[in-house]
C-alpha cells in the first residue's frame, strides 16, 4: 500500500478509536501532502511524502528547541508527540556507525579529494539516506571526513 494510503487508513483508524492526538497530527499531515500536491498540480510519490515527513519532523524539532529556551514543557510534550507519530511513517534511521560507513564509501565511489568535491558526495548520500537520516548531520560527517583528506 502506497505511504499515503496508510496515512489515509491511519487517520480512520484513529477516528474510531478517538486518538484525538494521533489524529490531529495524521490530518496535519495529510493536510502538509494535499497542500504541495495543489501547488504542484501532481500526485506524490512516497520519496516525496518522506520528504515533506521529515521537514515536518524537522520543524517540531526547531520548535522544541526554542520552546525550551522558553521553559514551556508543555508545549515541548506536545512537539515529542507530534514527532512520535510522524516517526511512525518514517524508515528507521541509520546509526552514526551506519553513516560513517556510507560517508566512506561514496567519498571512495566518488574520487573525492578535497571540501571542493562536497557537493558531489551530498548528492549521491542523498539519495542513497533520503528520510533515514538528518542531513544536517550527515552534511557534518561529510565536511569533517573531506577536511581529514
Amino acid at each position: 500500500m502506497p505511504l499515503k494510503g496508510q496515512i489515509t487508513e491511519d487517520m480512520k483508524s484513529a477516528m474510531k478509536a478517538g486518538e484525538k492526538d494521533r489524529l490531529k497530527v495524521v490530518r496535519l499531515i495529510l493536510a502538509a501532502i494535499k497542500q504541495i500536491e495543489v501547488d504542484t498540480r501532481e500526485e506524490l510519490d512516497d520519496m516525496a511524502i518522506l520528504a515533506v515527513l521529515t521537514k515536518m519532523v524537522k520543524q517540531r524539532r526547531d520548535s522544541i528547541e526554542q520552546f525550551e529556551k522558553g521553559d514551556r514543557a508543555d508545549l515541548v510534550a506536545i512537539e515529542r508527540a507530534e514527532i512520535e507519530v510522524l516517526d511512525t511513517y518514517l524508515p528507521e534511521q541509520l546509526s552514526a556507525e551506519e553513516l560513517a560507513v556510507m560517508v566512506d564509501e561514496v567519498i571512495q565511489a566518488a574520487g573525492a579529494e578535497s571540501i571542493r568535491d562536497m557537493g558531489k558526495v551530498m548528492g549521491q548520500i542523498k539519495a542513497r539516506a533520503s528520510g533515514r537520516a538528518d542531513m544536517g548531520a550527515v552534511s557534518a560527517t561529510v565536511k569533517e571526513r573531506l577536511n581529514a583528506l
